[in-house]
């Protein structure tokens, strides 16, 4: 995802002076001489994308439009982080990373609380999206329109679909597909596509063929500013802030607890595939296939919906997994101990990474 000079971007990163913004309200509201006239002394395009933020937000009566506006105004650009899971957002909350805003700490809407803070002395609003990708996609959304964001962290769990990963490892990935579209051929159909789920090769205990048949993967609808709707199979990530991430070293946590530890210090993994369905995968035969035909080596439900709403306005994003069980895998990979490993240690990725972009 390379982000494109020329190309629109998300309103609220050019509307960043709160002067402006107070002006525009104050002669919508008064038509004092001096007020208009100090607003004609501004630039037209500021402005003009003023007007359509505005347009774009919370409307006028909303009862938390003059709190948004204050969160606006008196902080930010903002770094959003995004996780699905409350166990995530309990992670945010207890490792006192995060420092919630003395004037106004969080904002509720549509059903999401907003917290409204710094971490490591950036500008942050924090929230719990819900699992999914539709959850997702709608908080993303929600943050870009109504607030001031220059950037997505996205942080959480994941299943391992790759035998080299271990659980407690963080899988910073550069490109996420989302494998969860396909068109389900019929039986007996005679087309072969590129990439496709053979269900017949998975009989037991020999292959022949299925009433499943088989189901081909389909590319995604990207629709971005400025540019003609394109099909997307793979996304990728903004390559300036993968580039800052690579650059981060950051110790593991490497115990579960005092009285038990991994057998090997788990470690940060650079630039590998994820993909993203709204099916959480438990199956070892799926995984491998995976892993086989697209080389994806984690597995999640909501990392795509986040990089593709935010890449439709060109709004940067870097997404953090902790490795939690290997999909479909042994069962003492799925322990609720392992899993919170793995949260904390991708949040410990995150909150560093944060913490670099923000300079």
């Amino acid at each position: 995802m390379n982000t494109n000079p020329k190309q629109s971007t998300h309103i609220s990163h050019s509307l960043s002076h709160t002067h402006t913004l107070s002006l525009l309200i104050m002669a919508v509201r008064s038509t004092q001489p001096l007020r208009i006239q100090r607003l004609r002394s501004l630039p037209l395009t500021p402005l003009l994308l003023l007007l359509f933020r505005c347009s774009a937000c919370l409307p006028w009566t909303h009862p938390l439009r003059s709190a948004v506006d204050r969160v606006n105004g008196e902080r930010g650009p903002f770094i959003a982080l995004v996780m699905a899971y409350p166990a995530e957002a309990a992670a945010v909350r207890s490792s006192g990373a995060f420092v919630p805003s003395s004037l106004i700490p969080s904002v509720d809407l549509y059903g999401r609380r907003f917290h409204i803070g710094t971490i490591q002395d950036v500008d942050v609003i924090y929230v719990m999206s819900g699992q999914r990708r539709l959850n997702a996609g709608i908080t993303v959304q929600i943050l870009l329109d109504v607030f001031n964001i220059r950037g997505i962290v996205h942080y959480g769990t994941a299943g391992s679909a790759n035998d080299s990963l271990s659980c407690g490892d963080v899988s910073v990935p550069k490109f996420v597909a989302y494998t969860g579209s396909w068109e389900w051929t019929k039986f007996g159909s005679t087309s072969e596509p590129s990439r496709d789920l053979m269900f017949g090769e998975y009989n037991v205990p020999t292959e022949g063929t299925n009433l499943l048949s088989s189901v081909e993967f389909k590319t995604e609808e990207f629709y971005s500013v400025g540019k003609p709707m394109e099909e997307v199979f793979w996304l990728e990530v903004n390559a300036a802030w993968f580039r800052v991430a690579e650059q981060l070293k950051v110790q593991l946590e490497r115990c579960v607890n005092k009285t038990y530890c991994l057998p090997e210090a788990p470690k940060v993994v650079f630039g590998l595939k994820a993909s993203t369905a709204d099916v959480f995968v438990d199956n070892a035969a799926y995984r491998e296939f995976l892993f086989k035909e697209f080389e994806v080596s984690t597995v999640d439900e909501e990392s795509a919906a986040v990089i593709m709403t935010a890449m439709s306005i060109s709004v940067p994003v870097a997404v953090f997994r902790g490795v939690s069980d290997l999909a479909g895998g042994d069962a003492n990979w799925s322990s609720t101990a392992l899993s919170d490993l793995a949260s904390t240690n991708a949040l410990k990725v995150a909150v560093e990474f944060i913490a670099a972009i923000g300079k």
